[in-house]
This record gives structure tokens, C-alpha cells and sequence, in this order.
């Protein structure tokens, strides 16, 4: 019964945070560089015990080497984050419009719309651009999807493409409110499509990403590993991406070709394989 429920309610209750949020921030003028932290925390907490009460797969919980090494990587990632807001705030002040440009009703759904579609763009360009796969594909390294490793990323990946989305919507002429609203979903939902969780979101799926769909994207079968947007797939269908249908799932997950990449626990090397001549590290398709 618990568990019937928790599914049903699992997304639902997680994008009602998000708004909620996103309502009390600006009504109550927060500062979002101090709310997007706590965003990050709660969204965390609530989907490590949805893992556990509604697992996908419970062979792909981590254990407790991997929790240290993807604890390690998720500083890596929140480091090259801070990197990439400190250079877009240096660009917009700047380069940006000194006021925004467009009402704030419309603002919200545009930079949604445009910042989801630079984060495709970005992420799809990574798997078919030969020194971005080889700082993209370090994500891709595990052979399973949960929570804890959506922070295994070479922080190189992390810079580029939060700097490319970021520095769109800011250059634009987006608000630094309709800004913050954008990332916090898109943070959100980057975290819950990579869950391991039973959950399915039905016709939804065709709108906005979920775990079912992002599990794909993780397949050893490049076929059927599409699905670039973790957050609006709308995208996906847009270019020719979507490969999704009822009842689809990957068989294994991970690299196509293990040998290209350090392991995950291989850090140093891992952090230098960008610089390192590997016959067999192609991106893949």
C-alpha cells in the first residue's frame, strides 16, 4: 500500500516543492545563492529514501566504496558548478541586459523552454564530440543508475555545460528570479531521472523526462540510448531522440566499451583521461 502510493506521489510531490519553493523565495526575497544549496540537500534526502522504500532494482543500491568514491566526485561537481556561476556572473555583469527584457509571467516558460534546450544541445553534443565524450563519458562509467553516482562527472563536464546554459538564459536577458526558478527544476529533475526508483510517469513521459526514460540513455545498447533531456523530452521527440516505449528497459548499463575509461575509483586518472591518448575512448551515437 505504501508503495503504490509513494509512486503515484513520488513526482507529483517533488514538483510541488520545487514551485513552492520558487513561491517563497521570491515572496519573501531569499537569496536564491543560499536557497539553491538547501534545494539541492532536500531533493537528496527525499529521493535516497524514495530509493529505498521504492527501489527500481535493489542490486543497484550503492555500497559503501562506492558512496566515498561518489561522495569525492560530487565535491569534484560542485566545484566545477561554483566555477561556472562565478565566470557567468563576471560575464553578465558585463556583457547582460541591465533590466530584463520580458515580463515575469513569460519569462518563467521561456527560459524554461530555451534553458532546457541548451542543456540538450550541450549534453548531446558531448556524446558525438570526441574530447567532450572523453569528459562527458566519465558519467557513464558505472554500471548502474542511482542518486549518489548523477554526481560522477569529470568537473570539466560540469564547467562547460552549466556555463553554456547559464550564460544563455543570463545573456538573453532573463531575470536573475526566472534564472534561479529554471535551475532549481532542472536541478530537481536532473537528480530524479537519474533515481532508482519504480516509478512511471505514463503519457507524462512525453513531456517531462523520468527514470524510465534516463535509464536508456545509460545503455550499453547504443541503439536505444537516446533520451539527452533529463528534464523536458519534449526535446527528444523535437529531434529524433525519444526511443522510449511501455515496458522498454536497458539489459546493462554503462559504457559500451568499458576498457575506455578509468574506473570510477581511479580518480587521478579518471581527472587526466581527457589528456590521455586511449585508442579505444570514441563517443558514442
Amino acid at each position: 500500500m505504501l508503495s503504490a502510493i509513494a509512486r503515484r506521489l513520488a513526482h507529483p510531490l517533488l514538483l510541488l516543492g520545487v514551485l513552492c519553493t520558487a513561491v517563497a523565495t521570491l515572496h519573501f526575497h531569499w537569496e536564491p545563492d543560499r536557497v539553491s544549496p538547501l534545494v539541492l540537500v532536500g531533493v537528496l534526502g527525499y529521493l535516497a529514501v524514495l530509493e529505498r522504500v521504492i527501489p527500481y532494482r535493489t542490486d543497484w543500491h550503492p555500497s559503501g566504496r562506492e558512496l566515498r568514491w561518489y561522495t569525492v566526485y560530487f565535491v569534484l561537481s560542485m566545484v566545477g558548478g561554483a566555477l561556472a556561476q562565478g565566470l557567468v556572473t563576471a560575464l553578465v555583469q558585463v556583457l547582460g541586459a541591465a533590466h530584463p527584457v520580458l515580463p515575469f509571467a513569460l519569462e518563467i516558460p521561456l527560459a524554461l523552454l530555451i534553458g532546457s534546450l541548451g542543456d540538450y544541445l550541450v549534453h548531446r553534443w558531448s556524446h558525438h564530440n570526441r574530447w567532450l565524450w572523453r569528459l562527458h563519458g566519465v558519467h557513464h562509467v558505472p554500471d548502474k543508475v542511482n542518486v549518489a553516482n548523477n554526481g560522477v562527472n569529470h568537473i570539466l563536464d560540469v564547467f562547460v555545460a552549466q556555463s553554456v546554459v547559464q550564460l544563455l538564459l543570463s545573456l538573453i536577458g532573463f531575470s536573475a528570479e526566472s534564472v534561479f526558478v529554471v535551475g532549481i527544476f532542472i536541478l530537481a529533475q536532473g537528480y530524479f531521472v537519474h533515481a532508482n526508483i519504480d516509478v512511471r510517469l505514463g503519457f507524462l513521459g512525453h513531456l517531462l523526462a523520468g527514470p524510465e526514460l534516463h535509464r536508456l540513455h545509460h545503455s550499453t545498447d547504443l541503439a536505444e540510448a537516446g533520451h539527452y533531456a533529463s528534464d523536458l523530452s519534449l526535446w527528444d521527440h523535437v529531434f529524433g531522440s525519444f526511443t522510449w516505449r511501455p515496458g522498454r528497459v536497458p539489459t546493462a548499463v554503462g559504457l559500451a566499451d568499458p576498457a575506455a575509461f578509468p574506473a570510477t575509483g581511479e580518480v587521478g586518472a579518471t581527472l587526466l583521461h581527457p589528456w590521455r591518448q586511449v585508442k579505444t575512448t570514441e563517443p558514442s551515437v
